[in-house]
């Protein structure tokens, strides 16, 4: 599918336009058609992508007072959490403490909107923790749909006093910059190809591959490091820019026993099938099949598929593991059966990757993990082994309608590795790897991660590098909670461009730990409240930083937000 035009996969809705101004008072509603290659738009912070950092970003900025125009080149807001189709992947004490209170918040109003719109059991609607789909993967595993709608609901008071103007299916395609600073940047409408200019103090890149660092001339590296670089315990012994993470193109289905849902074979079935990654510490085998390395080992490790939820014997049962309905949770009747998530090892597309320069090269590879995932469906509905000996389940049916696109897969890929910023500050494995720490302070026990005195936030999960388009099979490895430091968020050279995503001053191997969904909602979360820090100060962003007391100004600010600086205990 060409990135060109999303509109033939995506279910396309109105882009919401509000507050153009034209240089002679303000329009809400729809442009005109004369309109629509002059309109300039303005706010105190301009967003690209309407992922969960850009989010976070927008409701810090709008919570105190700032006007933002926030940029979405698909028709859902979200980004890993709905468009991309991936349940929260989160550390194990996301319940109580280790992400910021507006992150909770959205949890929490997840877990709302079921208990007010759908008809749970008792039993469900009774718990406090619910979990729709009782997934393995994570304590809340739920619809893309609801992440939309939740998040939008947290957008609509600010949409209303036009303090928001929210851009669906518009993507930046470049930018007008003076030497350190970004004047503005150029939104294009995706269904008729307007153009509008958007001008602000403070841009912000939330998109998913660090799209406007290239654009704005901001110092960005992508892939891996070497080991003379960074010092890092896991980093190879040569940089490797066009190594990157595996990216998936995700899906739902359901099971309809005794049904006939087998899709017409995938143009590229018969490669897939056949297809052996080729890693430097070799794959299990075929990658259509039952089995995958083992993470942490890299041995071969079995995996389990029953669609009905059945146990397979010691291995995970790979239906239960990403499941975003759990039909015992919902009236009798409701569903007829589970909905689960496909995004597993198997459709891991590690063939290119998405941050080419190259829209060509988007194109290419978007299109081939697609015909991956569908391959793997296919594979599932004819060839997979069954418990009775048979193969293939036939009633596994792709529900096009959880995704909202036409062809049922996800409207954007699972990214795990942008471009990253040339930041003032890099972390390293040093900072948050368990074993290079313990090497570092000596300790067997009690080992903790690098304390940072410019700290804006905190996060844990544990070093998972997904396999790479340059052969590495996975890397995965301890982490301790960590800190996310101001100074990872500074470009090196930029005063007015942030980065509120995965692409902060990390490496190859920290973006492992730093690139799930509570992290990035708080990385967002602090670039919001920099920049209306920063604009309330007149002073730079790295000027905080460099100042003591402007730094526990900001952290302050920090803190009465909801935000935690440090791990207790």
């Amino acid at each position: 599918m060409k990135r060109s035009s999303f509109l033939k996969s995506i279910a396309l809705s109105g882009a919401l336009v509000t507050n153009i101004d034209k240089g002679s008072g303000t329009e809400s509603g729809p442009l005109s058609q004369e309109s629509k290659s002059k309109a300039t738009l303005n706010a105190d912070l301009v967003i690209a992508g309407g992922g969960l950092g850009g989010c976070a970003a927008a409701l810090a900025a709008l919570r105190n007072g700032l006007s933002v125009i926030l940029t979405e080149e698909t028709d859902w807001i979200g980004g890993q959490v709905s468009q991309q189709g991936v349940p929260p992947d989160e550390h194990p004490w996301i319940e109580t403490h280790g992400a910021t209170k507006a992150y909770r918040q959205f949890r929490t109003a997840v877990r709302e909107y079921y208990q007010k719109n759908y008809p749970l059991t008792d039993d469900a609607r009774s718990r406090k923790n619910l979990n729709p789909g009782d997934g393995s993967v994570s304590k809340l595993c739920h619809e893309p749909r609801v992440a939309v709608a939740v998040l939008t609901d947290m957008l609509n008071p600010y949409l209303s006093t036009g303090k928001l103007t929210l851009l669906l299916e518009h993507k930046i395609v470049s930018a007008d910059v003076k030497g350190a600073k970004v004047q503005s940047l150029t939104a294009q409408n995706r269904r008729n190809k307007a153009l509008l200019t958007l001008t602000a103090p403070y841009f912000a890149d939330a998109t998913e591959l660090g799209d406007l660092l290239p654009m704005t001339g901001t110092e960005f590296v992508t892939g891996a490091e070497s080991k003379a670089e960074t010092g890092e315990f896991h980093a190879p012994e040569k940089a490797d820019p066009n190594n990157v993470q595996a990216f998936t193109v995700c899906y739902a289905i359901d099971y309809r026993p005794g049904e006939n849902h087998v899709i017409e074979k995938p143009r590229e079935y018969d490669f897939w099938k056949n297809y052996v990654p080729k890693m430097t510490k070799p794959w299990s085998g075929r990658l259509l099949d039952l089995s995958y390395s083992n993470p942490k080992t890299l041995e071969p490790k079995q995996l389990g598929f029953h669609p009905e939820g059945i146990p397979t014997g010691n291995n995970l049962n790979l239906w239960l593991y990403r499941r975003i309905i759990n039909k015992a949770n919902f009236a009798p009747g409701t569903y007829a059966g589970d909905i689960t998530i496909v995004n597993w090892p198997q459709n891991d597309y590690t063939l290119g990757n998405l941050i080419s320069p190259s829209e060509k090269d988007f194109d290419k590879h978007f299109e081939r993990g697609k015909q991956l995932s569908l391959s793997l469906l296919y594979w599932l509905q004819t060839e997979a082994p069954r418990p009775d000996g048979g193969k293939g389940w036939p009633g596994i049916r792709l529900r096009k309608d959880v995704m909202g696109t036409e062809d049922g897969l996800a409207k954007y890929p699972y990214v795990r590795e942008s471009r990253r910023i040339k930041a003032l500050f890099t972390i390293k494995e040093e900072h948050v790897g368990a074993e290079q720490r313990a090497s570092i302070t000596g300790q067997s026990t009690g080992v903790k991660a690098a304390a940072f005195e410019d700290s804006v936030g905190i996060g844990y999960y544990h070093i998972d590098l997904h396999p790479s388009t340059s052969g590495d099979n996975y890397i995965d490895f301890g982490s301790l909670p960590f800190q996310i430091p101001l100074g990872a968020l500074l470009p090196v050279r930029m005063e007015n461009i942030l980065p509120a995503n995965k692409n902060i001053g990390t490496t190859h191997i920290t973006n492992g730990c730093y690139r799930l969904h509570p992290v990035e909602w708080s990385i967002g979360e602090a670039v919001g409240l920099l920049v209306g820090f920063a604009l309330s100060r007149k002073v730079l962003p790295r000027g905080v930083r460099e100042d003591k007391g402007l730094l526990e100004g900001f952290q302050g600010i920090v803190k009465g937000e909801g935000g935690e600086l440090e791990w207790k205990g």
